[in-house]
């Protein structure tokens, strides 16, 4: 099937990278020249790759990350759906059909995601990010939560995701002011878990995603699910997931590596299985 087209009728394939190696699904936005803003087109092909990472056995970890200054500088609404003359429920329609699908793609994948946050993120840029499991950012990134210079309400899951990684005082600063936050300052709050210097973004990428990838694929598949439904549970159904959670981890291979390794004082040998 031929790819549909992006800005300037380029690929969408040629506009959203795609390859795996050793075990590692490594995503790249592929627009320098417009920061990486992403269109329908590319969010849908996103979405398609981060499906086939939780169905494939052969990838056990995702990165995410882009060409050029820029991560991604938000959404570019060229190529949305026509819906003809607008009515009551487009925008909502649309924001549940775009950007939620986008952010909520990252966080249902059943392979743990890496944001390598080369430069700045914007708006839907910076939630792709802040929706990913692990975020890296070069020193030189920047994330900016620019809806309200616009004075538009965030939205692509910000007011869910923000309050929960940094509490809700700190989320609507951001928020309400607009201001650029620089990697380091995003480290220190906890919205990235490693600012590193620029040259060594890629190469720290590669051997998070590699570890994780030759980890235990389903443990931490559950442990993704367990940790992300914990925010929004009591501590009963927080404590049944955990024992369910468990209980069906304990029937694959590699909790019976894990345990016959300890056993054996050796260093196991996870096959994602």
């Amino acid at each position: 099937m031929t790819p549909s087209p992006g800005p300037n009728n380029a690929p969408v394939d040629s506009l959203v990278l795609h390859a795996t190696d050793n075990g590692v699904s490594w995503i790249t936005l592929n627009r320098p020249s417009a920061m990486n803003a992403v269109t329908w087109d590319q969010r849908e092909r996103i979405i398609g790759l981060l499906a086939d990472a939780s169905a494939d056995p052969d990838v056990r970890a995702v990165v995410i990350t882009a060409t050029g200054k820029g991560f991604c500088a938000g959404a570019d609404l060229r190529g949305s759906p026509s819906t003809g003359d607008r009515v009551a429920g487009d925008v909502a329609r649309m924001i549940r059909r775009g950007a939620q699908r986008f952010i909520a793609a990252v966080q249902d994948c059943e392979k743990p995601v890496i944001a390598a946050v080369n430069g700045t993120a914007a708006g839907l840029g910076a939630h792709l990010a802040f929706a990913c499991d692990l975020v890296l950012a070069a020193e030189s990134a920047r994330f900016v939560e620019v809806f309200v210079r616009r004075g538009l309400v965030p939205d692509g899951g910000g007011a869910y995701l923000l309050p929960r990684l940094i509490g809700p005082q700190r989320a609507k600063e951001l928020m309400f002011f607009g201001d650029a936050l620089p990697a380091a300052e995003a480290e220190r709050l906890g919205l990235v878990n490693r600012a590193v210097p620029d040259g060594e973004l890629a190469k720290t990428a590669r051997e998070w995603a590699e570890r994780l990838a030759a980890g235990p694929t389903r443990a931490l598949a559950l442990t993704k699910q367990l940790v992300n439904a914990s925010l929004d549970t009591d501590r009963a159904a927080a404590f049944a997931a955990e024992a369910t959670a468990q209980e069906i981890n304990m029937a694959t291979a590699d909790a019976q590596e894990g345990v016959a390794s300890f056993v054996e004082r050796r260093s196991p040998t996870y096959r994602g299985q």
